[in-house]
């Protein structure tokens, strides 16, 4: 074997590699664009997207504002017992 042919032999398989993972990422990537197409359904009472049950029967979600007060934020801060 001559160092022509290994020459040959290395950028074959280095060819065959890059294409192998660039069909690949085309593949996941394509796939992941193309679901998540699905999430820009409208949602509502006549539509087939629902995002909750009060949506489902015929409410409309509601959110909060963003400067409204959430509460506390540490969870366990009150679950001690008093002793």
């Amino acid at each position: 074997m001559s160092v022509s042919e290994v020459g040959a032999l290395v950028a074959a398989a280095l060819q065959s590699v890059g294409g192998a993972i660039a069909t690949i990422l085309v593949l996941m990537i394509g796939l992941s664009l193309g679901l998540d197409v699905f999430k820009l359904r409208p949602s509502g009472g006549r539509s087939l997207t629902v995002r909750s049950l009060d949506e489902a029967l015929g409410k409309p979600q509601t959110y909060l504002p963003p400067d409204i007060p959430r509460g506390t934020t540490d969870q366990l801060g009150n679950s001690r017992r008093a002793g």
